[in-house]
């Protein structure tokens, strides 16, 4: 029984870090996955990553109750830098909404429960599609695996207040919003020149009731443009998941203190 502790409190602090992370990242904290399910696949990549590693022999003391928050906040940070950037796809949809009218038609988000723009929605489900499609899912699993080379286990106290990780996460921030705005600039400008073209010929044709023919217009030319941009949609939902992986790797080699 003497025996089995030590590898009893390595195997727990490997489940606390991947089970945090399955908590926040992208498509596996989604509430359409049961709850069991999920357990099981992170105490079956917790048994993957007992076997694989050769780990030092952790003592259940008084430090071991630090190690286990600090795990748990380190499976966290990953998947919500992950979820950070996911996420662009959910702000270029809230901008096009705004500009074709459809800003007042939110609708809950049955993966996350919250309320969600319709083009948001519909962006978020691309992108996941697109990340199953080049096997994000299989980067996201190597990357949880492949954290304890840049985090250890017996690391006590990580960088998570140093400069460098601040100032890593505010430029995070900042490309996501520079992302989600390329992706709906297309649309954006479009229907301003739309809008622009209303307001002129409401001027000149009084007549006309430009609030009545002036949704279901710039909706239709919206929908129109974004046909006509779905490849460069796509492609730049790729490249923000390579951007997810690679934001991964640098903020682990920043908490390990790399």
């Amino acid at each position: 029984m003497v025996e089995l502790v030590p590898k009893i409190t390595v195997l727990l602090l490997i489940f606390v870090r991947v089970s945090a992370f399955f908590v926040s990242v992208p498509l596996f904290s989604y509430r359409t996955i049961p709850p069991q399910m999920r357990i099981a696949l992170a105490f079956a990549l917790s048994l993957i990553m007992y076997y694989t590693y050769s780990y030092e022999v952790i003592a259940f003391d008084g430090t071991y109750i630090l190690l286990v928050l600090k795990e748990a906040i380190i499976g966290l940070m990953l998947g919500l830098i992950a979820y950070i950037i996911m996420s662009a796809v959910q702000i270029a949809g809230g901008f096009i909404d705004f500009q074709m009218g459809f800003a007042m038609a939110n609708i809950v988000d049955p993966q996350t429960g919250a309320q969600s723009p319709l083009m948001g929605q519909f962006f978020n489900f691309l992108a996941l599609l697109t990340m199953l499609a080049i096997n994000g899912h299989h980067l996201l699993l190597d990357g949880i695996f492949y954290s304890y080379q840049f985090m250890p286990m017996n690391q006590l106290f990580p960088n998570f207040g140093s400069e460098a990780t601040v100032d890593f996460i505010l430029r995070t921030f900042t490309a996501v919003f520079a992302i989600a705005f390329q992706m709906s600039a297309p649309i954006i400008a479009t229907l301003f020149l739309v809008t622009v073209a209303l307001g002129i010929t409401g001027k000149t044709v009084p007549q006309l009731s430009i609030f009545v023919i002036g949704f279901p217009i710039k909706i239709a030319v919206g929908f129109i443009v974004l046909i006509i941009m779905m490849g460069v949609m796509v492609g730049v939902m790729q490249k923000l998941i390579e951007m997810m992986i690679v934001h991964l790797r640098d903020l682990m080699v920043l908490l390990g203190g790399g």
